[in-house]
């Protein structure tokens, strides 16, 4: 099934970007960049902000990010109560992430993991779903208010 996904970041995350964007059209995904278009230096929440936003309005199924620490872009999509953001650097967090939080966004550090894992990862977030039970009452507890 096509999904619509948002992906974005960093200057550091540019050339992870479009090696992820090609394993998305690969796999047949509607995709959404919200840039940057290069690797000149940015600021990543002028980025990140819009592709929340999509996310949040449902404008996007998932959402993708990348910097170099996979951090500031993980806090700065967390702002917006119904992103679940996820930083992670293996697969099984990534599986994790979606079977037992309901993560919505993927967040890469692109530093820190191989080309490899980067594309097993998106992989693996994208084809887990989340299994609810008993997580599901404490997904809902995460929005603070």
């Amino acid at each position: 099934m096509a999904l619509k996904i948002a992906i974005g970041g960093d200057h550091a995350g540019f050339t992870y970007k479009r090696m992820l964007k090609e394993v998305l059209e690969e796999l047949g995904h509607e995709i959404q960049d919200f840039g940057p278009d290069s690797e000149a230096s940015v600021d990543y929440p002028d980025h990140v902000h819009p592709l929340a936003k999509a996310v949040v309005n449902k404008d996007a199924d998932f959402g993708i990010l990348i910097c170099g620490s996979g951090n500031g872009v993980a806090m700065t999509a967390n702002k917006y109560q119904e992103v679940r953001a996820a930083l992670c650097w293996t697969p099984e967090l990534a599986k994790l992430a979606r079977e037992h939080n309901n993560a919505n966004v993927l967040c890469i550090p692109a530093r820190f993991v191989s080309e490899d894992v980067a594309r097993e990862m998106l992989r693996t977030f994208l084809q887990t779903d989340f299994e609810g039970g008993r997580h599901l009452n404490r997904v809902n507890k995460i929005a603070a208010c």
